[in-house]
């Protein structure tokens, strides 16, 4: 009986005790529990998240420039290059034999040029001759025949009334008269003199200018052959087709003894070291975002985390610049939650991490300020 009563006293009395422990626990782990719940919002409340993203880069094509065979292909798919290692090699022949041809025109018409120069220095030493003191001294010669043809018909017309009332003999006057006749015809031989000079002058002028109508043919002649030639020595450094920028081989198209024509794709390259993130993310959560925004990439292929920041955000929804864009005027609307293209750079120290490659699966995050 007393047995019996003890142990219901201990039952009793261990109740109340597992009774405090689970209150106690209570008022501990619940404030804990909110500390935590509200951790967590103010942490999710300021960092936006999708898995629609992927990484971009440039896919930079490689084409010919000129029409050719090619002799070499120099590399294959998937092999990495620098900046300046040779792809491809047209055969040189044609463009050889056709420069050398242009470089003879050019000797040619350089001599040519030459010869004009020379031409229009005797044309000019010749006009300066037939317009110089010769010229001068008809010039003087007629106006002193003329002052003497004047000076003898005035003697002869003051002889005149002399002779008719006889105060000079007959013999006298026409000894003016000759004078007079002689003189005349010595004006009239100057100025066929000045004339004929001038003539001459004329002609050489003539002759000057087209000499330098010869020489600017011959120089034209020597531009159009020279940028012939250069443009021949462009099209020759053409037929080796070099990297434009570091990169990776991607679809090749050329084969060797194929026939290329300028503007034909060959093959394209794709630089690694110059990728972005590409992350679509809903239009509710870009109400905070803002380019220079930190980010947070988590590549899919090993679970890096690498650290960015926001680059740009688009114009527009990846919807609306598709091929279809959707139209809701048709009266069958659903409304959708769209997504909008966001650009995310990684730091170029993170970037060494992982070599990431256009078109790989990512989660990106971005850290709201």
């Amino acid at each position: 009986m007393n047995q019996d009563v003890t142990e219901q006293t201990g039952s009793t009395s261990g109740a109340p005790e597992s009774s405090n422990k689970a209150l106690l626990a209570l008022k501990i782990g619940t404030p804990i529990l909110l500390l935590f719940a509200a951790g967590m919002w103010f942490y999710s409340r300021n960092r936006v998240s999708t898995d629609d993203a992927q990484v971009d880069g440039h896919l930079v094509p490689v084409s010919c420039r000129v029409y050719g065979t090619v002799e070499k292909v120099l590399v294959e798919d998937n092999q990495e290059v620098k900046a300046g290692d040779p792809l491809v090699a047209i055969d040189p022949r044609d463009i050889q034999a056709r420069l050398d041809q242009t470089r003879g025109s050019l000797a040619q018409a350089r001599a040519q040029l030459e010869g004009a120069r020379a031409d229009l220095e005797r044309s000019r030493v010749a006009y300066q001759q037939a317009n110089s003191s010769d010229l001068e001294t008809a010039k003087a010669n007629i106006d002193s025949k003329k002052a003497s043809l004047d000076k003898a018909k005035t003697d002869l017309q003051r002889m005149k009334p002399l002779a008719e009332r006889e105060e000079i003999s007959a013999l006298q006057f026409d000894g003016f008269r000759t004078q007079a006749e002689v003189a005349d015809s010595e004006w009239r031989a100057a100025q066929q003199k000045l004339g004929s000079l001038q003539r001459e002058a004329d002609i050489r002028r003539v002759a000057v200018g087209a000499a330098e109508a010869r020489l600017a043919s011959a120089q034209a002649q020597v531009d159009q052959a020279r940028a012939s030639q250069e443009g021949l020595d462009l099209q020759l450094g053409y037929t080796k087709i070099l990297a434009p920028v570091d990169g990776v081989v991607t679809r090749k198209f050329v084969e060797a003894g194929q026939t290329i024509q300028p503007g034909q794709g060959l093959l394209t390259l794709i630089p690694l070291h110059r990728t972005w993130v590409t992350a679509n993310f809903k239009e509710t959560q870009l109400a905070r975002m803002k380019p220079g925004q930190e980010a947070e990439v988590k590549v899919d292929m090993n679970g890096v985390v690498l650290k960015g920041r926001v680059d740009s955000i688009a114009g527009s929804t990846g919807s609306r610049m598709s091929l279809m864009p959707p139209e809701n005027a048709v009266g069958n609307f659903v409304k959708v939650v769209q997504r909008i293209p966001v650009k995310i750079r990684i730091d170029e120290e993170e970037a060494k991490k992982v070599v990431l490659r256009p078109g790989m699966n990512v989660e990106a995050t971005v850290i709201l300020n």
